[in-house]
């Protein structure tokens, strides 16, 4: 990966936090509506309580969540706090970037792929489903990018969707036929074969071994929280872009240290 460009100037700092903050208000209307298969930009921005249209000055991002105290200006009902969630996780995310990558085509397609995660894991948490819209474009993305990128070639974008893919792809076909019931559905298998197409067939590797195991200890926890002998069926994919964000802040070093031991007496 490319080392952190020095000496940004605190305006292109600024910037991309408060970039990263509006588009966390459009990924906020793309969770939302991308379920119900409706127009993401039609109609504008509004209460889902009430139906009253959020004025600009109600819908500047993080800002006006606290401004109106977490409160529907018209009729008063909670506004989700998951909103200015999603909106500081976006534009930590571009400072993040900024910080790790320097300022170039890398940073802008991995906040864009990032942007994906955070849809996709949001959606997954509320519905159980990744939405095709989301992975199908992402893997083609992903692949056409790695033409210019820097970190990983194309030939490891496409080793990596189709290992992405094909593993998880085995996985739940072999759990279907021993269990005789779903127990990945194929939005996961297409999840992370558009994390390997953005980050190559490495990152396919501590995705897998972290969201596992973290995946484990959460599925644990919540069987012994619960009291009973099964649970509600956890959503996978944000335990796959906890990997996968991961393998971009560090992971890839740790890949590489893991990789080397095989090559050792």
């Amino acid at each position: 990966m490319n080392s952190p460009e020095q000496g940004i100037p605190w305006l292109i700092w600024a910037g991309a936090v408060a970039a990263g903050a509006a588009v966390g208000s459009f990924l906020n209307v793309c969770i939302y509506r991308l379920p119900m298969g409706g127009s993401l930009l039609r109609p504008r921005s509004h209460c889902p309580k009430c139906g009253s249209p959020i004025q600009p000055y109600d819908n500047i991002p993080i800002i006006s969540f606290f401004l109106l105290r977490g409160r529907c200006r018209n009729c008063k009902e909670r506004i989700s706090p998951r909103y200015p969630l999603v909106e500081a996780l976006t534009a930590a995310s571009a400072a993040a970037l900024l910080y790790r990558y320097g300022l170039g085509f890398e940073t802008f397609i991995l906040f864009v792929f990032i942007c994906g995660l955070i849809v996709a894991s949001f959606i997954d948490l509320d519905h159980q489903i990744i939405p095709d819209v989301i992975t199908y474009p992402g893997i083609a993305l992903g692949v056409i990018s790695s033409f210019v990128s820097q970190s990983v070639q194309w030939r490891d974008s496409v080793l990596g969707a189709i290992v992405g893919g094909g593993i998880l792809l085995i996985v739940a076909i072999g759990f279907r036929l021993i269990r005789k019931k779903e127990g990945m559905g194929l939005g996961d298998v297409k999840f992370l074969a558009m994390i390997g197409a953005f980050l190559g067939w490495k990152a396919v590797i501590l995705t897998l071994v972290l969201s596992s195991f973290v995946g484990a200890i959460v599925g644990y926890l919540s069987l012994r929280l619960s009291g009973k002998g099964s649970h509600e069926p956890i959503p996978f994919g944000p335990f796959l872009a906890l990997g996968a964000v991961a393998y971009m802040f560090g992971g890839e070093s740790f890949v590489d240290w893991y990789l080397s031991l095989g090559g050792s007496p």
